[in-house]
């Protein structure tokens, strides 16, 4: 790993440090964080201190949030975020917890037909661009007790969150230096026209026919995939399954 961005960003902001208790708990309940090697699980542990110092968390419609459970969270949260360091969660402060599947209104502007039309959504997680990550809890624990499925649904919004770091999401987050933008568009755009046609011919496609939602929902669902099912990843697209390595660092996932 690059110089540690811990001894780039503490002079800025010091969290006060997990409790040993707390976090070798939330370690051994997370098996995302606990196959990271000794470095890098000190470099999380430091990252969700200050996510947790950070964010606030609020538990709704009845949903009951314990110092382990928003320590998982975060540890969740953290994980794509690794590589670049706090500065990658900036721009927004509240953690939304429902108990499960929760209802979002939406209306919908047709540009052709002038029509609106208003409905609700039934989601397990969402991100708002400076707005707060809402998740479900009962998602959560899933992920945490199928960690190897393909699905997360915390790295899922996490990944929009940098996605909408430089404005709307568009399935291209600030990269760093080590990562060609061009490349990076050229890649995604082949993969997701590539995805595209399969899931319109009806065929069976290893990355999940959702991520055809849009460029924003195709870097969100290869995230998921590159956390926990990276080899499922390299066999879609090796060059999204490369570029997304350079971009998060190696995935945790058994090989």
């Amino acid at each position: 790993m690059p110089e540690s961005w811990w001894r780039r960003f503490r002079s800025y902001f010091t969290a006060p440090p997990l409790p040993d208790s707390l976090w070798q708990r939330a370690l051994a309940g997370c098996p995302l964080g606990l196959r990271l090697d000794a470095a890098r699980q000190d470099e999380l542990r430091r990252l969700v201190a200050v996510f947790l110092a950070r964010k606030r968390f609020h538990a709704l419609a009845g949903a009951e949030l314990t110092e382990h459970l928003r320590t998982l969270i975060a540890m969740q949260a953290c994980l794509p975020a690794l590589q670049q360091g706090p500065r990658a969660l900036r721009g927004w402060r509240e953690v939304l917890v429902y108990p499960g599947e929760f209802k979002v209104h939406r209306s919908h502007h047709d540009e052709h037909s002038g029509i609106v039309s208003e409905g609700d959504d039934v989601l397990i997680g969402e991100a708002w661009e400076h707005g707060p990550l809402v998740l479900s809890l009962a998602d959560v624990q899933l992920d945490l007790e199928r960690p190897w499925d393909g699905y997360n649904v915390v790295v899922h919004e996490i990944a929009h969150k940098l996605d909408m770091l430089d404005g709307p999401p568009d399935g291209v987050p600030p990269l760093p230096a080590h990562i060609v933008r061009r490349q990076w568009i050229v890649a995604f755009q082949r993969a997701f026209d590539h995805l595209a046609n399969d899931v319109a011919r009806g065929r069976e496609t290893l990355i999940d026919a959702y991520a055809v939602e849009g460029a924003d929902e195709f870097f969100a669902v290869v995230s998921e995939l590159h956390f926990s099912q990276p080899a499922v990843l390299r066999r879609a697209d090796a060059a999204v399954a490369d570029l997304l390595q350079a971009y998060y660092g190696p995935s945790p996932a058994p090989g």
